[in-house]
């Protein structure tokens, strides 16, 4: 699956921005990405997010802000009890401009020259932000507008993590997006097995020694991190909500070695497994 441009013109309806709300059964690997930028909040579901080369988890009242052209997708599976669901503003680069030159604003505009990496907020009550966006789908005309400008300026109040190191480099190129997110999806449906290095180079015809330059090239980590950090997310959830052994955990994360399994780990989030879980 490539990469889409997501056109979202249609979607605004003579209207300067667009939000709205989505429900459905799961959410589904749609990879895409778009000019504008992107405020997601979760109102309800769980499963793992893809931002440009971050992948972790997410549950109810994840907030994440993406800029321009990053690519993303949310990803979970069925689930018969609860459905997905999500409120969604994005807003483009023409609209906001105007606003965030003033002084006033200069808090926004710095926060919004962050989001080319992702960021994902930890929000506190006081700020009551979730209260805000729920309200802004029920809105329309000047009151939701002066309430985006609201929800923003809270944002800036809340704690972030970048969700990526560098910037995400750009895949705009048609050729470029269909390569790269074919080792994405292959990535992505067989990382609890092992991953073979020569099958992911030939998924794009490309030699092995070809491919990890070019890999490290578009999404600026090398492709053994990439699995890596998706496995290590993975691993992170079933040592959070279940209480299976780690051994069987790195197993079923797709590590074959225990001790290796644990050295990554320890690398990726500074602390082992076992420490991971009892500090949950």
């Amino acid at each position: 699956m490539r990469a889409k441009l997501e056109q979202l013109s249609a979607k605004k309806n003579n209207q300067s921005f667009v939000c709205y709300e989505m429900t459905q059964p799961s959410f589904d690997f749609f990879w895409h990405y778009h000019p504008e930028y992107e405020l997601t909040y979760i109102v309800s579901g769980k499963g793992k997010r893809l931002v440009g080369n971050h992948y972790e988890s997410f549950s109810e009242g994840d907030l994440v802000l993406i800029g321009s052209n990053l690519p993303h997708t949310w990803i979970s599976e069925k689930n018969k009890t609860q459905s997905c669901k999500a409120i969604v503003i994005q807003f483009s680069k023409e609209f906001i401009e105007p606003f965030v030159q003033y002084e006033e604003l200069k808090d926004i505009k710095n926060l919004i020259s962050k989001s080319y990496k992702g960021i994902c907020f930890t929000l506190s009550k006081k700020n009551n932000t979730a209260s805000l966006i729920k309200e802004m789908v029920r809105q329309s005309g000047a009151d939701r507008l002066l309430l985006l400008l609201q929800i923003l300026k809270t944002l800036t109040e809340e704690k972030i993590t970048l969700l990526n190191k560098t910037a995400f480099k750009s895949i705009k190129r048609n050729i470029n997006e269909q390569r790269i997110n074919k080792v994405f999806q292959y990535v992505q449906n067989n990382f609890r097995h092992k991953i073979y290095l020569n099958k992911a180079a030939a998924i794009i015809h490309l030699s092995e020694s070809a491919f990890c330059k070019y890999f490290k090239r578009i999404s600026g980590i090398t492709f053994s991190d990439h699995v890596n950090e998706i496995r290590i997310a993975h691993a992170c959830q079933l040592l959070l909500e279940s209480d299976i052994p780690i051994s069987q955990i790195a197993y079923h994360s797709g590590y074959e070695s225990l001790t290796y399994f644990n050295r990554i780990f320890l690398k990726k989030k500074k602390l082992s497994p076992k420490n991971f879980r009892e500090l949950a």
